[in-house]
């Protein structure tokens, strides 16, 4: 597709990989960035989707669900003991990179349909690092 947009965001979380040996088994934190770009054959009326719109849709489901939060996979064992305690979110298998790319894409998916956009525009692409030397992309089919 010739055209495309991408809008980036900060976030700050902790995960726990425990299914995995090393030191990702304890509870530890990241400064998390995430971006996602959207793209389309053809503009309308000069876009592919208007910034601001998708900008703030994406920004604050990242703020409410994941900012400041803990992400934990669903068959963690401290998923309902923590959830009493402050922000929790399930990750849809566990809280990799790869997923929470994946589970951004779905979000970002979700909130384009309900924007102004440009015919067959689609999220394409969301890179998320959990650190300077690591990171993850979900590329769409």
């Amino acid at each position: 597709m010739p055209h495309a947009v991408t809008v980036r965001h900060n976030f700050e979380a902790g995960h726990r990989l425990p299914h995995l040996p090393g030191k990702c088994q304890s509870l530890h934190g990241h400064s998390w960035w995430a971006e996602v770009t959207v793209e389309a054959p053809d503009l309308a009326d000069g876009l592919v989707v208007e910034f601001g719109p998708f900008k703030k849709q994406l920004r604050r489901w990242i703020d409410t669900h994941l900012d400041h939060g803990l992400m934990l996979g669903p068959k963690d064992e401290l998923l309902p003991l923590l959830s009493q305690y402050g922000k929790v979110h399930g990750v849809p298998g566990w809280p990799t990179v790869e997923n929470v790319a994946a589970l951004i894409a779905r979000v970002a998916s979700d909130a384009l349909f309900d924007l102004v956009h440009a015919p067959g525009a689609r999220v394409t692409r969301v890179s998320v690092s959990e650190t300077h030397v690591n990171a993850a992309t979900w590329t769409a089919a």
